[in-house]
């Protein structure tokens, strides 16, 4: 039973070997890059990689470029290699690994090439066929490229097509983009490109194509940006209103002032600058009122609420727009408040602030007049004794009460010096008569009970 089992595996691995899925699983066993690229002048190798031993194999095979004409290069087994000598520019073939080498490349060089190569493994009789092809091309680095336009004349929009066109001096395999102010321009149901996108046909133009464009040209080694081009055209009226410095402006309502000069002006964007004309318009029909971009108006000889027209028109597009306003007059002092908010933005708040410390210092300086009386406490401590004014020092322990009464200025003839001194104290004077004494102080009263703040 166990020799019965070795024979079945062994069959069915033969059985295996000669299946076509084993050729599908060889062709992995050779590599090659589908697509080289070359510079003119420079070399080339075609590197085929073999994924097996070639020293315990035996194949043989050829190269051969088959576009664009098929020709036979060179035919090669295990050991030799035989180039076809018909060719001027023959490659030449690494052994044992197949690669084919290129010392100089030019124009004629470039094309699809096709390895053909059979494989005998050891084991299996039957050979293992391979097929690997590979693009080949030979770029000439490209030059700057130039824009021309057709027509040179101006364009007017939705009336004329344009045709841009790039072209280099040199370059192959050239391939051509578009840009707009830095954006790519795409296909789009007004924008047609050739098939290497050297061409881009604008059909109509608009506004919107206004720019500076520029090709850029490229192929597998280079690449080079044209100098801008600029597309201008005539387009418009677009965006018209009506604008004035004056009065105030809402729903397309102006309101003035009934004594001023108003001056309002028609503005659009248009290329060239549009046509104006000034309508007025009445219940008996429309009247033309004056031709150009600035209109002046008199409120005063207007009637109430007359609506006013102006009409636009392009002479090179052949387009033209309007728009409705009315004026109403009324009593407006914007030129004043303007200027009061634009030459002190601060004022009210600087008028707060100083009405503020004025009042604070007001209230602060009736309660210390009411309060303190500065004056009067000023001469009192400058007229009185020294001794009085020392007893200012005293300890506050000492009984006040004697200091309250009626005080006196008096002069006494033939001194320098006054004196102060209360009614009790002129009593004793046997010549008070002859003393010129004035009142000056009023009566304090001094309060039966102490309170608690006179006792702490």
């Amino acid at each position: 039973m166990e020799c019965v089992g070795v024979t079945m595996f062994l069959l069915t691995f033969t059985l295996f070997l000669n299946v076509p899925g084993m050729e599908a699983k060889c062709i992995e066993c050779v590599s090659l890059w589908p697509t080289q690229h070359g510079e003119v002048g420079d070399s080339m190798l075609l590197k085929v990689e073999t994924h097996f031993d070639v020293q315990n194999v035996t194949f043989q095979g050829s190269w051969i470029k088959i576009k664009p004409k098929n020709s036979l290069l060179v035919t090669f087994d295990n050991i030799n290699a035989i180039p076809n000598l018909r060719l001027e520019n023959r490659p030449e073939l690494k052994l044992p690994d197949v690669s084919l080498n290129f010392k100089h490349l030019d124009e004629d060089t470039q094309g699809e090439y096709e390895l053909q190569i059979n494989i005998v493994f050891p084991g299996i009789p039957s050979p293992v066929a391979v097929t690997k092809r590979v693009t080949v091309t030979v770029s000439v680095p490209v030059s700057i490229p130039v824009i021309s336009k057709t027509p040179e004349s101006e364009l007017v929009e939705d009336r004329d097509n344009v045709t841009l066109t790039c072209s280099v001096e040199r370059g192959t395999n050239v391939h051509f983009e578009w840009l707009k102010n830095n954006m790519v321009v795409g296909p789009s149901e007004r924008h047609t490109f050739s098939q290497d996108y050297g061409t881009l046909v604008i059909s109509p133009v608009k506004k919107e194509d206004i720019g500076q464009y520029i090709c850029q040209a490229r192929n597998h080694i280079s690449s080079n940006l044209s100098k801008p081009t600029e597309l201008t055209m005539f387009y418009g009226p677009y965006n018209l209103a009506v604008n004035s410095d004056q009065g105030l402006k809402a729903e397309g309502v102006f309101m003035v002032n009934q004594e001023e000069m108003v001056f309002f002006e028609c503005i659009a964007d248009s290329n060239p600058p549009n046509t104006c004309v000034w309508i007025s318009k009445t219940k008996n029909g429309t009247e033309v009122l004056k031709i150009g971009p600035r209109f002046e108006v008199k409120p005063y000889e207007l009637p109430q609420g007359k609506e006013f027209l102006c009409r636009a028109f392009n002479n090179m597009t052949k387009k033209q727009d309007e728009t409705k306003f009315t004026l109403v007059m009324a009593s407006l002092d914007r030129g004043k408040a303007k200027y009061s908010q634009e030459g002190s933005v601060l004022s009210p708040l600087t008028f707060i602030t100083v009405s503020s410390v004025v009042i604070i210092a007001c209230m602060m300086l009736v309660l210390l007049r009411k309060s303190c009386h500065p004056k009067r406490m000023i001469k009192t401590i400058y007229r009185r004794p020294m001794t009085e004014q020392r007893g200012l020092h005293r300890s506050g322990h000492e009984d006040a009460t004697e200091d309250f009464g009626i005080y006196e200025f008096v002069s006494v003839p033939g001194k320098m010096d006054s004196t102060q001194a209360s009614c009790r104290s002129l009593a004793g004077l046997d010549s008070v008569k002859d003393l010129h004494t004035t009142i000056y102080d009023v009566i304090r009263h001094v309060p039966e009970t102490p309170t608690l703040s006179l006792l702490k």
